[in-house]
């Protein structure tokens, strides 16, 4: 089931937009994994630029993409090579 709903979410992430391209965050290969376990999905994403300013944004998009998906229960987000990420992950997956 793992794989069904990882491929599921993938699909949900391609309506996530960056807003400066127009194109989605699947499309730019800014979305590095997403795994799913016992209907937590995990997802790791790299923003266009280190300095994106846009970044929590992204990440809050991402997290209510991936929610939408039958048997999603609860969603991490990771942004990763952003130079406020750690703030950027505190903020995402506060419940």
């Amino acid at each position: 089931m793992g794989k069904e709903i990882e491929s599921q979410v993938i699909d949900a992430l391609k309506n996530v937009m960056d807003p400066e391209t127009g194109m989605s965050m699947v499309d730019m290969q800014l979305i590095n994994k997403v795994e799913e376990v016992d209907g937590i999905v995990s997802i790791e994403f790299i923003p266009s630029s280190p300095m994106c300013p846009i970044a929590f944004y992204l990440a809050q998009e991402i997290k209510t993409a991936a929610l939408k998906v039958p048997q999603v229960k609860k969603v991490k987000v990771s942004c990763k090579g952003h130079m406020m990420e750690e703030q950027i992950n505190k903020s995402v997956n506060e419940d």
